[in-house]
């Protein structure tokens, strides 16, 4: 048995290394998600100046494997040891294909233009080590034991942690207070390509003659009564609400009640409404909803501004991974309903609430999605900086081209400053550190730790429990003393992070299935 334990074992490491997690991720970053935030950002908001007269069209992007300009202008690719020791950046070169249009002129060929530096994480398929044999690495200067995964800036090397969180587009359902209080939360993170928005839907016993359930979620001000938020989805009848989420008797009360006391708050005309019909009622109850949001948003404006305003909020900012488009406004009623469903079967202790310790329920973000995180929020700044660039040169009447209105520095210092300190986009510190070097060991660690994202001053006993579904995933053993203990964690021995699929392919083998209609 113990033979064969260890031919397991050493079958795993034949096949992963200790740092496989970090260059895998940086790898996909490379060769997939880079094209895929520039063709995401110029789909979303193409770059037009001049009220449309001038359009920017964007191609495909290319990355040099690292190479230097000395002080004489010759340029020579530079390994990492050089990288070290002459306090210099391992980086590469990225070039993006770009032209400019003119409306009713022809429309220019792309050409490349040079786009800014890129930190390249050694052992990834754009750096000069990748596929390297032993003796080869030796005679870069390199130890061939070297795990890679990390980056040389300013010749000092940086790891970037991987960051946990609680699952994206999930909903999570805990209890708050005592089973008697009758008080429970529902809660989603919603993500959209790089936008979170946090969706918040709570049951309590009003203090007065209020509603139970209440929702909350970004660029609204307080809480939303859900009923009011359901209607403007196009659940707009009564009967349209209550079906829809749920067939028990009880929760239909509820929600009876809700809907009783919220139509106070849409100021109905019931004369009016007697001499509709049914899908004038419906409309009429929609177009209500959507205007006591607009008040909420757009509080003193015209009332169209605060009906494009509410329509607009609800669109993008709510539930964002289902689509920003208002075709998706139907899907996130039916979603929200569900929501409503799973709550109320936790205050009733039909359902248990969830764990959020439990390991289902968390999500790991290696290198990969930290830096698409970087680079998403790089490229549009240089996005920015271009149309200003271009407008300047038109109000001054000058020549237009494009390559001089890409200032490469602009997306090269945002992601150089945030792996030089650390200090990420999103408002998080501590995200990249200086590799540890004390030892051998102390690298292997500092590559495979994971760090929670709850703040070290409060005591978070759960959160910094072992919990059971760690087993095999975390090492139950290695973790600091003092106020991180329980926070800042590390990978077990063979632990292997399995990688995120597109949700498309999945939605397509059901349908094949023919489990969905």
């Amino acid at each position: 048995m113990k033979n064969n334990n260890w031919e397991l074992v050493n079958a795993f490491f034949d096949e992963h290394d200790l740092g496989d997690h970090h260059i895998k991720s940086y790898n996909d970053f490379v060769n997939n998600r880079i094209q895929k935030i520039i063709n995401n950002i110029y789909d979303n908001e193409p770059l037009t100046l001049e009220n449309g007269k001038y359009t920017v069209k964007f191609g495909k992007v290319s990355i040099k494997k690292p190479f230097t300009k000395e002080a004489d202008g010759s340029k020579s690719e530079i390994f990492p040891t050089e990288a070290r020791l002459r306090n210099l950046n391992y980086s590469a070169h990225m070039y993006l294909e770009m032209a400019l249009n003119e409306e009713g002129e022809e429309e220019n060929e792309l050409e490349e233009v040079y786009i800014g530096e890129l930190p390249v994480m050694l052992k990834s398929d754009i750096c000069h080590l990748n596929g390297l044999s032993e003796e080869e690495l030796i005679e870069c200067g390199e130890d061939p034991q070297d795990l890679g995964g990390y980056f040389i800036v300013n010749g000092s090397e940086r790891a970037v942690v991987t960051m946990e969180e609680i699952a994206p587009n999930k909903i999570i359902l805990e209890r708050i207070g005592e089973v008697e209080e009758r008080r429970a939360k529902a809660i989603v993170t919603s993500i959209n390509s790089g936008f979170r928005a946090r969706i918040s839907l709570e049951y309590k016993k009003p203090r007065k003659s209020g509603v139970f359930l209440r929702i909350s979620f970004p660029y609204v001000p307080g809480e939303l009564p859900l009923v009011i938020l359901l209607r403007a989805l196009g659940l707009a009848t009564d009967e349209e609400i209550i079906t829809a989420i749920s067939d028990d008797f009880n929760f239909q009360m509820i929600i009876a009640d809700d809907i009783q006391v919220s139509e106070s708050s849409l100021k109905l005309d019931q004369k009016e409404m007697e001499g509709m019909d049914k899908e004038e009622r419906r409309e009429y109850l929609q177009r209500a909803a959507i205007k006591y949001i607009g008040n909420r948003v757009a509080k003193g404006m015209q009332e169209d501004y605060r009906i494009k305003r509410a329509e607009d909020v609800i669109n993008r900012y709510l539930l964002p991974h289902m689509g920003l488009e208002s075709e998706r406004r139907a899907d996130k009623a039916i979603y929200l309903a569900e929501m409503t469903e799973m709550l109320l079967q936790v205050i009733h202790e039909q359902r248990e609430p969830h764990d959020k310790d439990h390991y289902t329920n968390k999500r790991l973000r290696v290198s990969g999605d930290l830096m698409e995180d970087l680079f998403r929020v790089a490229f549009t700044s240089l996005t920015r900086d271009m149309s200003y660039q271009l407008e300047r040169s038109i109000s001054r009447g000058k020549e237009l081209s494009i390559k001089q209105a890409v200032r490469s520095d602009v997306l090269t210092e945002n992601i150089k400053h945030a792996i030089a300190t650390g200090n990420w986009v999103g408002g998080r510190a501590g995200v990249s550190q200086l590799l540890d070097r004390t030892s051998y060991m102390g690298t292997l660690s500092h590559l495979r730790r994971v760090v929670s994202p709850l703040t070290r001053s409060q005591p978070h006993f759960e959160a910094r429990d072992l919990h059971p579904t760690q087993f095999g995933k975390i090492c139950p053993n290695e973790t600091p003393e003092g106020p991180n203990c329980g926070l800042v964690k590390n990978l077990a021995l063979m632990c292997n992070i399995s990688e995120g699929s597109d949700e498309q392919e999945i939605k397509d083998v059901i349908e094949k299935m023919g489990v969905l209609n």
